[in-house]
């Protein structure tokens, strides 16, 4: 890709959560390419002077926040409105529409933020993924045991990272999840869609991740990570991603075709994509796909081209029209394990980082969950205790790597006394 470049200072407004763990590698690549960043915090107006939030937005209102992004630009105009993750992807897509900037559309956004319609436009688009049904979660669960087959999936509409999603074998078993996931979902009712829920066929096999960004209508494949641990369910979480895959070639061919066929149905037709898989003997199907990058730390695992360039770096460039000479991966394995959250309680300490980093092939062990705070695991919780990265000269040896550093880590959780 090899777009003119201007001499004019570049300027993008980056949306984001407080929480994210994604801001800091994104800031990074900007300041190394010399591109201005706005950023558009999920924060009351009242609290913007506090924070010091030069633009303060709220994502449950997008037509409001589309409205004070194209404000705010008539002062400071911007190359690129990009969201870090599934939160604002809907609002990146309308303002960029509404700016005449290059960007997919916001029914694209749209369908790879909504579960539901992401699985109508595959099925119109002939993508392989698994049967669905539609419900409310105000419907009784006992019918719907009665209309769908087993064993199946439950999960909600919107959130991300295997979040509220629960594996279902029995009439039994479904209707615990389907009450368990409409508690999750009670707190999110200002948000369209956030009182659905979607019951789909289990697809048995192997789970996969693929990192690709859309350059001129066409995927471009970045990574392919294997996942090694079995993701078999009652949930779904997910720990070590390890690339390259390990699959025979002909396979991965067929998941990347698979996955350019979903970005296709969906109508994703610029920036990162990523898509989980599933392959067994009826080939690879598309499980999900997001008009977003790999989340949490994990794509510090991936470097391009001959200068390393992260993965933040592509995407900007991308986004702002600077020339990207390599979507080619650096030629070594490298993987990173997502720490999971093991019990629901206060973390008191944690103690074997210093040796888990001394592991052969160990780049990094970062624990990202803070001492005295609140810890809740899969499938309400939406954190990970941690991230330990790895490099190697296969990826067995990364694998490997990985799990011998969690063996030297050990987490004193304080459990959380029953209120009487």
């Amino acid at each position: 890709m090899s777009i003119e470049s201007s001499s004019e200072p570049k300027r993008i407004i980056l949306l984001m959560r407080n929480s994210t763990y994604r801001g800091q590698a994104f800031y990074e690549a900007a300041k190394k390419l010399e591109i201005d960043v706005i950023t558009g915090l999920d924060i009351h107006p009242d609290l913007a002077d506090y924070w010091k939030v030069p633009l303060a937005l709220q994502f449950d209102q997008p037509d409001e926040a589309v409205r004070e992004i194209v404000e705010f630009t008539r002062q400071k105009p911007v190359q690129a409105v990009l969201s870090v993750d599934d939160s604002a992807s809907l609002i990146a897509a309308k303002a960029s529409e509404a700016l005449g900037l290059i960007h997919n559309s916001s029914e694209s956004a749209l369908a790879a933020r909504n579960k539901y319609h992401m699985r109508r436009m595959f099925a119109e688009g002939g993508v392989s993924s698994p049967q669905f049904r539609l419900f409310e979660m105000t419907d009784d669960p006992h019918r719907v045991a009665a209309e769908v087959t087993f064993p199946c999936v439950v999960k909600p509409l919107l959130l991300s990272g295997s979040r509220g999603v629960m594996r279902a074998n029995t009439p039994a078993e479904l209707v615990d999840a389907f009450h368990r996931l409409s508690r999750m979902l009670t707190g999110l009712n200002r948000v369209p869609g956030s009182t659905q829920i979607l019951v789909e066929d289990y697809i048995p096999g192997v789970e996969v991740a693929l990192e690709g960004v859309i350059d001129q209508g066409e995927l471009k494949v970045l990574a392919l990570f294997d996942k090694p641990d079995p993701l078999d369910g009652p949930f779904f979480e997910e720990t070590i991603y390890v690339t390259p895959s390990r699959l025979p070639n002909e396979v991965q061919a067929a998941i990347a075709d698979c996955a350019g066929q979903a970005a296709a149905a969906l109508g994703l037709r610029f920036g990162p994509v990523h898509a989980e898989l599933r392959v067994n003997d009826a080939g690879p199907w598309l499980v999900e796909m997001a008009g977003r990058s790999i989340g949490g730390l994990c794509s510090r695992t991936l470097r391009f081209g001959l200068n390393n360039m992260a993965l933040e770096e592509l995407i900007l460039r991308q986004a702002v029209g600077l020339e990207i000479d390599s979507f080619s991966r650096a030629t070594e394995a490298s993987g990173v394990m997502m720490i999971p959250i093991p019990m629901a309680g206060i973390l008191k300490a944690v103690t074997g980082v210093e040796a888990a980093g001394q592991v052969p092939g160990i780049e990094s062990v970062e624990i990202t969950a803070k001492l005295n705070q609140p810890l809740t695991p899969l499938p309400e919780g939406d954190s990970y205790l941690g991230f330990i990265f790895a490099r190697g000269e296969t990826p067995g040896a990364v694998e490997t790597a990985l799990r011998q550093a969690h063996q030297q880590l050990d987490f004193t959780i304080q459990e959380l006394l029953p209120v009487i």
